[in-house]
């Protein structure tokens, strides 16, 4: 088992969270999103102001002793009672700590599931030696997603980033500015296209085409595809787990075949957006129900230069 910390992150919706409790069964510490910007203090000390906070050497003052000190899973008990407000906040409280203690009494190695880090993983590899797993997922599943839940997304939090905007999205500030408030269709596909532009500048998708070149600054990162896990999850995830050189033992494989068997939904309701019991190859094709032909049409326009880079091999109809 490494000793290296490892981050679980690529767009919100594309399954991070099943990733990364998948992969934290190997014997990681699980930490849940110290980016959202509605983070517990415990967690994470620094305050996080923008979603898809982008962190650099520029301006990693602010973060780079709050995060080394989640990487040695040390929970700030002070700060997280001094901001509760609710049974529902001291729950998660305890649940919290009771990762970070546990985790620290057994030296097991924190996996931080953040998919508000994708920006920053240059940063996380090369200044918390953190080894990187992206997830990625169909446009038009991660689209059908935030229409199923209704969940739009606010440019302004990239805008306001003058580094981010600088180092990377600088192409896309006309488009961010043009889509519509209440246009999630538009909102997802733009959204979908900036993030994994910027992921194929140094991305390798294992058993697929190179995407793209690499930047020297990039770090080398493990791409893994919902659609290969959710069709065969326990195969999908031991060519991860071998990847990333960990054991895969029977009660892995038994919790991934337990988490995605055809006993689970196949799909999940909006009031259990994080689960990772459900059904996953039912749900492979959700999108093509929730998606008009038209909707469908249009986020593979304004995502297929991207796109085919990763999914030249999955039809949209």
């Amino acid at each position: 088992m490494t000793s290296q910390p490892l981050l679980v992150t690529g767009a919100h919706r594309t399954g991070t969270t099943w990733v990364g409790k998948m992969l934290a069964a190997g014997g990681y510490a699980y930490v849940s999103e110290p980016l959202n910007a509605l983070h517990r203090p415990g967690v994470m000390s620094a305050p996080v102001g923008k979603w898809y906070q982008y962190i650099t050497r520029e301006n990693e003052d602010e973060y780079l002793r709050a995060f080394q000190k989640t990487l040695a899973l040390r929970y700030g008990l002070l700060a997280e009672l001094k901001s509760l407000r609710s049974p529902r906040d001291l729950l998660r409280a305890g649940r919290d700590l009771a990762v970070f203690f546990h985790g620290r009494i057994f030296r097991r190695p924190a996996l931080i599931k953040d998919p508000f880090a994708v920006f920053s993983l240059p940063w996380f590899a090369q200044r918390l030696n953190c080894r990187v797993v992206v997830t990625i997922r169909h446009p038009a599943a991660f689209a059908s997603s935030l229409k199923k839940l209704n969940w739009p997304f606010n440019f302004r939090d990239l805008l306001d980033q003058p580094l981010l905007m600088r180092d990377h999205l600088e192409p896309f500030r006309a488009d961010m500015r043009r889509v519509a408030a209440d246009d999630i269709i538009g909102q997802a596909a733009l959204l979908w296209k900036m993030i994994y532009a910027v992921v194929q500048q140094g991305s390798t998708l294992e058993g697929a085409v190179s995407a793209g070149p690499r930047r020297e600054e990039y770090p080398s990162v493990l791409l893994l595809r919902h659609e290969d896990l959710s069709r065969d999850p326990v195969a999908g995830f031991a060519r991860a787990y071998e990847s990333l050189g960990l054991a895969y033992p029977a009660r892995v494989r038994e919790m991934i075949r337990n988490s995605s068997g055809s006993e689970n939904p196949a799909e999940l309701s909006s009031r259990k957006t994080h689960s990772v019991k459900l059904d996953s190859r039912a749900n492979l094709e959700n999108w093509k129900k929730r998606l008009t032909k038209d909707e469908i049409a249009r986020v593979r326009a304004l995502t297929e230069e991207t796109s085919r880079h990763f999914y030249a091999d999955m039809k949209w109809d």
